[in-house]
């Protein structure tokens, strides 16, 4: 088990920006091209993403001690299915158009690749806390990129914003941004001036130390090696 000397903190705002599961991480591209022709659709799958993400972690985390290593991963996935089986009843009983709205993308939130991402990750080898900090802020980063990209595409492909008709867009709104290929365009532009605000420098070296994705790397990290410097190995 690992302990974390990371400040607590940086758990929770590391998933908002300089992590974002989408915007940087490029993780769960299928629900984010998917909802985000409403703003409305968005935030809801996005809170109900953190939900199972924040619930997840903290069961993940409080059993990490007694889950064989050997069935890990069908154990997380049992656990993450349960959360997003509770999410589906409440949100079908409560908001039943938002529940509709969502359809099979809100029961493929089982097999997003964020949050069993930070279940093996992450979960599994830190305390609590430290855990439903993580689940927190990487949930409440996927829900702003959500937000972001269905604001944009509602806006300017529908001309109204949670439902509200604006007076500028709506008579002639652009209709190719509620299309698949209006979505792919947002994020793109997104992701864009995200690295542009980040001020983000490429690594010199490529290795799993600087890699975003190492976490998920499944690659012997002795075969990761960055580039030799010059006059090595000579």
């Amino acid at each position: 088990m690992n302990e974390n000397k990371t400040p607590l903190s940086r758990e929770f705002t590391k998933g908002l920006l300089k992590e974002n599961p989408v915007l940087v991480m490029l993780l769960g591209m299928c629900p984010t091209l998917a909802v985000t022709t409403l703003a409305s659709n968005a935030i809801g799958m996005g809170l109900a993403t953190t939900f199972v993400l924040v619930c997840s972690n903290l069961v993940i985390s409080l059993l990490k001690g007694v889950i064989p290593k050997a069935v890990r991963l069908p154990c997380f996935i049992v656990i993450i299915a349960g959360f997003v089986t509770l999410i589906s009843f409440l949100m079908q009983r409560f908001l039943p158009s938002l529940y509709h709205s969502l359809g099979v993308f809100l029961t493929l939130i089982t097999v997003n690749c964020i949050i069993l991402g930070r279940a093996e990750a992450f979960a599994s080898k830190n305390k609590v806390l430290p855990s439903v900090l993580d689940g927190l802020g990487m949930g409440l980063g996927f829900t702003l990129a959500l937000l972001a990209m269905g604001s944009v595409r509602e806006i300017l492909g529908s001309g109204s914003w949670f439902g509200i008709k604006l007076p500028v867009l709506k008579n002639d709104p652009m209709l190719i941004f509620i299309m698949p290929a209006g979505g792919f365009f947002v994020l793109g532009c997104i992701i864009a001036l995200v690295g542009r605000l980040s001020k983000k420098k490429p690594p010199e070296e490529i290795s799993c130390e600087n890699c975003p994705a190492a976490a998920f790397c499944i690659r012997d990290k002795a075969e990761c090696k960055g580039p030799e410097k010059e006059g090595e190995g000579q």
